[in-house]
């Protein structure tokens, strides 16, 4: 973007620490206390906090007190993310957070992009010690290099950036209230399931098609062949084929069974269980990993697109979620899978209920593309701006 001074974190920042090592004893009230799980988003999230004792917290407040406009960055676990603190409330810092202190030569929102961005995440990710769980140490936070303008320009740059995150965080609002028509339509025009007559849903299934997950040994991706999708290729309800897995057709023949045909829904049964999707004609001749089952419905007598919205309610997600097994690995069976109640409304009404998705999935549709744009625009300017 420009021939920009380079300068590293601790030549912009007055203070650079972590929060304390020892794990406090927590309380049920008393004073904020914030780690990394509440920094992933650029946002602090002041809701899921937790709180310590007024004496502990003396303690911990003697040594930092951090203060609105300083800069908390996420330095175990989830790393490399960052957020200004917004809010004049007192708290405290775990030593899975580390806090930065502007001095006056940077602000607090150039500071937060110049984190948030992915020239600086790569830096960050280069530094990442310890094999369970991943640390930024703070010698390393404090050598990384960031460009710095003059105020002025910083002041642009975080005028542009926050705009373009305002039309994102308002996109993906937008979506979230389609996501709660669907859900509220859905209730409204079945109640609560009560009343009505259930069938497991292997009993839905086409008859000879059964309920099966599919390759279970796939190997590397060869770059061609057959698409295999997985369940990290299922996110928000959607398929993603832009990094789908190639394998020999050799190695898929023997799953014939789980070879998609493009009018099934996919249900993920390991790692997160339970979440489904819609297939079309984009994922024909494809197959699946075994962290799929294939669910080859019976249109004579349920609608696909009523079962998958079932799958995906919250008396559904339950009986899944009581049925997965496993500390490590969490996965349900396909035994239990197969007796899953679902509950009958009549056809007619299932495909009414159809038509009003189709509607709302059209918009749905149309508004993350809008959204992927965005995105897309966001981090285009992230890079121009600090690379």
């Amino acid at each position: 973007m420009s021939k920009w001074e380079m300068v590293t974190l601790n030549d912009v920042c007055s203070l650079i620490t972590d929060g304390t090592h020892q794990t406090p004893q927590y309380a049920d009230k008393g004073f904020i206390f914030l780690s990394s799980k509440n920094v992933t988003t650029g946002k602090i999230d002041w809701e899921n906090v937790k709180y310590i004792p007024e004496e502990l917290h003396n303690q911990l407040y003697a040594r930092i007190a951090p203060r609105i406009g300083d800069v908390l960055l996420a330095k175990n676990g989830t790393t490399g993310v960052a957020a200004v603190v917004d809010k004049e409330f007192v708290f405290d810092i775990y030593v899975s957070l580390a806090i930065l202190r502007p001095k006056d030569s940077i602000l607090s929102e150039y500071l937060l992009y110049a984190i948030n961005n992915p020239i600086t995440k790569r830096k960050f990710n280069k530094e990442l010690k310890g094999i369970g769980v991943p640390n930024l140490h703070l010698k390393n936070i404090r050598k990384t290099t960031i460009p710095l303008p003059p105020i002025k320009i910083q002041k642009q740059i975080a005028k542009t950036l926050d705009t373009a995150a305002e039309l994102l965080a308002m996109r993906k609002q937008q979506l979230a209230e389609l996501d709660n028509l669907l859900k509220a339509t859905f209730y409204d025009m079945f109640g609560d399931f009560d009343e009505l007559p259930t069938k497991s849903l292997i009993d839905l299934i086409e008859p000879g098609a059964g309920l099966s997950y599919g390759i279970v040994q796939p190997g590397d991706d060869v770059g061609k062949g057959i698409g295999v999708l997985r369940p990290v290729d299922i996110t928000e309800g959607r398929l993603s084929l832009d990094n789908i897995k190639y394998i020999p057709a050799g190695i898929e023949e023997p799953y014939k069974k789980t070879r998609l045909n493009g009018n099934e829904i996919l249900i993920t049964v390991r790692g997160t269980t339970g979440d489904t999707v819609l297939t079309d004609k984009s994922s024909k001749g494809m197959n699946v990993t075994r962290g799929i089952a294939v669910i080859r419905q019976n249109d004579k007598l349920v609608n696909k697109m009523f079962l998958n919205a079932y799958l995906k309610s919250e008396k559904s997600s339950r009986y899944i979620q009581d049925n997965t097994r496993g500390a490590t690995l969490k996965q349900i069976n396909l035994s239990a899978l197969r007796e899953l109640p679902i509950p009958l409304p009549s056809l007619k009404l299932q495909n009414q209920f159809a038509t009003i998705y189709n509607n709302i999935e059209i918009e749905r549709c149309l508004l993350i593309k809008a959204i992927e744009s965005t995105q897309y625009l966001f981090n285009s300017l992230l890079v121009k701006y600090f690379k």
